[in-house]
């Protein structure tokens, strides 16, 4: 009987890296492969009890970048200076010790065998050089989709600048409907301090024990060249190859967090340009969304429930008194947010809608910097945005949620008819799964990309408009009457959403039986 090869799942810090992470290694588990969940010690608490008694699946803990270095002094937020590449180095030159200290034990250990092969989130790459030195190969894991990776590569092959107003950039190897306008370039090149992701201040980023899933973990700042998947903040300078090529160079092959259904062209795309093996294994959502297809899903059940002025009950009872397919969904995640000169014109835009909205407004919102539940030491009551008297306005039209919002819920709701997002690759796959369309707004990275997919690839929602340097009401106002009157929008979305009754597409369950055949093969070749 063939013995069962070990393979070490490295995810980044961030909720839509953790949460991935853990949904992938529990599917490499389902196929007889140990997989071992590495983290640092600090990240612990963070992680399901449940996790631990899967079959064939361990969590293993290193002390990687407990006490990382004290980070340089926040920089002004008009600043577009990247982050001392020391600096960065430094945060990660932990992990990768810590790593390659973890691996060294067990190689000294009789009767012990080291990991067949790694895949490491590739905001981790740096970790790489401590399997390389143990003679593991790493599959680069990417926690979104593949658009936003090829279309990256092929603005860096095109040379792509500027554009002027009216031109249009095709790229060769990708769909006619993702060329690149002057008016994409605008959104990208936007000046959105709210958008930027400063270096954490002095007092640090949140130590242990860290907030439970479903919160932002404290993560180090991003490379300096930009978060995974995303062209670097302000226009592309003229030489630079995709970050996230860069980062997963040594990989042997990667895998996308996504599926055929979605993002076939792109997949195919990137395995043409880096002739290398390339698996879409997602959307890599919990199990109970994909068995609850058709149903309302409840976030309780999954995932653990941060400090919020709502509870999932109240919510529910909300939306099960509102007509079918009649609520506008408004969130920005809980690590981007738009500038605090936007806050008013959407509070204005919900007010001057007849349309019912849930809102949900993180603490400290609209102020530059990292969210406060990044930071240590800071209440959840930080002071930012607050729509003063705009709940006594709108009555029981409007529900507005300070902190955590039972998001799974809410887009899984029949009353739910679109939903306003940053276009993080998370929420839009929760919201395409259960055919919400989507107005995009997207704020940094890889959200420009996403919302180009949705609308204009999969044609399942539209974009805000924008007429300045900030988004105005009117553009808002005008976006929410587009998505929630095109009814063939709306058909689409449905018969997307109709790919998944199923549950887990077929296709990402065949890509995960490629990859075990691809490790079984490699290894019995050694």
């Amino acid at each position: 009987m063939r013995r069962n090869y070990e393979i070490w799942i490295v995810p980044f810090f961030g909720q839509g890296h953790v949460l991935p992470s853990i949904e992938l290694a529990k599917h490499v588990a389902s196929r007889k492969f140990k997989a071992s969940l590495v983290i640092p010690t600090h990240l612990s608490s963070s992680i399901p009890s449940s996790l631990r008694h899967f079959p064939l699946l361990e969590v293993i803990e290193f002390p990687g970048n407990s006490s990382p270095p004290s980070p340089p002094p926040p920089q002004q937020p008009s600043s577009d200076l990247p982050l001392p590449p020391n600096h960065h180095h430094d945060r990660h030159g932990h992990m990768s010790q810590g790593l390659e200290t973890l691996l060294s034990a067990i190689s000294q250990q009789p009767n012990t065998r080291l990991p067949i092969c790694a895949l490491v989130d590739v905001m981790m790459s740096s970790t790489s050089e401590a399997f390389k030195r143990f003679e593991i190969p790493t599959i680069g894991f990417f926690t979104s989709g593949a658009c936003s990776a090829a279309m990256e590569y092929a603005m860096w092959k095109a040379k792509v600048k500027e554009l002027k107003p009216g031109e249009v950039c095709l790229f060769d190897g990708l769909p006619e409907d993702m060329a690149l306008s002057d008016l994409d370039l605008k959104w990208r090149h936007r000046d959105h301090p709210g958008g930027g992701v400063p270096p954490p201040p002095p007092g640090g980023l949140i130590g242990a024990p860290p907030p439970p899933p479903g919160g932002l973990i404290g993560a180090p700042p991003p490379p300096p060249g930009g978060l995974m998947g995303a062209p670097p903040l302000g226009p592309p300078r003229q030489g630079d190859r995709p970050p996230w090529l860069e980062a997963a160079e040594g990989s042997i092959a990667f895998m996308y967090n996504t599926c055929d259904e979605l993002e076939s062209e792109f997949l195919r795309y990137i395995a043409d340009q880096t002739a290398k093996p390339v698996w879409g294994v997602g959307p890599l959502l919990p199990d109970k969304y994909w068995v609850s297809t058709g149903s309302i899903v409840h976030d309780g059940e999954i995932r653990a429930n941060r400090r919020s002025t709502m509870t999932e009950e109240e919510v529910n009872s909300w939306l099960d008194s509102k007509p079918k397919r009649s609520v506008l969904y408004v969130s920005f995640g809980s690590e981007v947010e738009p500038i605090m000169d936007e806050y008013p014109q959407l509070a204005d835009a919900l007010e001057a809608t007849d349309m019912s909205f849930i809102w949900v407004i993180q603490s400290g919102s609209g102020r530059p910097g990292p969210p406060p539940h990044m930071l240590r030491g800071e209440s959840e009551g930080e002071q930012g945005y607050f729509p003063h008297g705009l709940d006594k306005r709108v009555g029981e039209r409007g529900l507005i949620i300070h902190g955590w919002a039972p998001q799974l819920l809410i887009l899984s709701h029949p009353s739910t008819a679109a939903f306003l997002s940053h276009c993080g690759w998370n929420s839009a796959m929760e919201a395409l799964g259960r055919g919400v369309p989507i107005l995009a707004y997207p704020i940094r990275g890889d959200q420009y990309n996403n919302a180009q997919l949705i609308v204009n690839h999969l044609k399942v929602g539209c974009m805000i408009s924008v007429t300045e340097d900030f988004i105005k009401k009117d553009d808002i106002v005008k976006g929410i009457e587009r998505v929630v009157g095109d009814d063939e929008m709306k058909i689409r979305a449905a018969a997307l959403s109709a790919k998944f009754e199923n549950g887990f597409p077929e296709s990402s369950t065949r890509s995960l039986d490629a990859f075990r055949d691809f490790i079984n093969q490699k290894a019995e070749t050694q």
